[in-house]
């Protein structure tokens, strides 16, 4: 046997083969191919490190009541259940939990554009309203789809109208001490709620320079983990860079936004050693869908894995 076989060779010798294998492969979705990773045994494991304020975010285990979710939540040593309605808000407390993080006005119709300022300010203002009286520390915002801000010059008109629509609600956020947490989302993935084609604040770059421009510690950084990783990567180094104008983080497993396990690309232990180092204190709400049977499982294994 030839033992000086080039690399070149072998590849070329090999091609065939692989070229066959991949033709059966091509049409399959990768992200319905992923195995499904074992969830914890034990039930009754609930959060022993507690250096991460974990929450979990209501929408994502649809049709779950929230109740049902929260009561879970408590049980495992989470603080807070997100974006969830205020009618819940009263039950969130009875738990011992708070809402990390107010819900507002949708990814849609944002900022961006100047036609939809007053329904972005209506309903920025009831949220933030109900916020500071129930003692809900942040309110999510959005700088909405592009539409027909294209280009270079469409991207810093988004951006002037961005900061100026936020200005017009600033001074009820500064009053009411409560921090609006602008969020950066992936326009790449076209797959409903895992990715948004057209949204306009689609890096961290752009959040950051709406934040730096406003000039207020009441207007920061929503830095969602997944849609960074997909946008743009190196997290931890963003996650540092950035580290004085983020005001809550999200999680999800890439690709597909479901489970933290070892079925998807990031290291969440990693990342949550990081985020703890720059010293920052809020929250980190689990964001991803999941995709076990059993979804409070899910739940406690990303929990568990954020728990370092």
């Amino acid at each position: 046997m030839n033992t000086n076989l080039s690399r070149r060779t072998l590849l070329t010798s090999t091609a065939g083969i692989v070229a066959a294998g991949s033709l059966g492969n091509s049409m399959t979705n990768a992200e319905d191919a992923k195995p499904e990773a074992k969830p914890p045994a034990d039930a009754n494991w609930k959060i022993e490190r507690g250096r991460i304020n974990q929450s979990v975010v209501s929408w994502c285990f649809n049709p779950m009541p929230v109740e049902e979710l929260a009561r879970a939540a408590a049980a495992m040593g989470l603080k807070s259940v997100e974006l969830c309605d205020p009618k819940h808000w009263p039950m969130l407390k009875s738990l011992g939990l708070t809402c990390a993080i107010g819900s507002t006005h949708g990814f849609v119709r944002g900022w961006n554009h100047k036609e939809h300022w007053d329904y972005c300010r209506e309903r920025m203002t009831s949220v933030i309203e109900a916020a500071a009286a129930f003692g809900c520390p942040s309110v999510i915002t959005f700088s909405g789809m592009k539409g027909d801000l294209k280009g270079p010059e469409g991207d810093e008109i988004g951006k002037r109208n961005t900061v100026e629509g936020l200005k017009t609600i600033l001074k009820l956020a500064e009053e009411k001490k409560v921090t609006m947490c602008l969020e950066m989302l992936n326009s790449r993935v076209d797959v409903e709620m895992k990715g948004h084609p057209g949204y306009q604040c689609d890096t961290i770059e752009w959040a950051a320079d709406v934040c730096n421009r406003i000039g207020s510690p009441r207007v920061k950084i929503l830095f969602d983990i997944y849609h960074v990783q997909i946008m743009q990567g190196d997290v931890i180094v963003r996650l540092r860079q950035f580290k004085d104008l983020i005001g809550h983080y999200h999680t999800a497993g890439v690709p597909g936004r479901g489970e933290l396990n070892d079925s998807q690309e990031i290291n969440y232990p990693a990342i949550m050693k990081a985020i703890i180092e720059t010293g920052y204190t809020g929250f980190v709400g689990q964001e991803f869908i999941p995709t076990y049977k059993d979804k409070i499982a899910s739940l406690r294994e990303g929990v568990r894995v954020c728990d370092v």
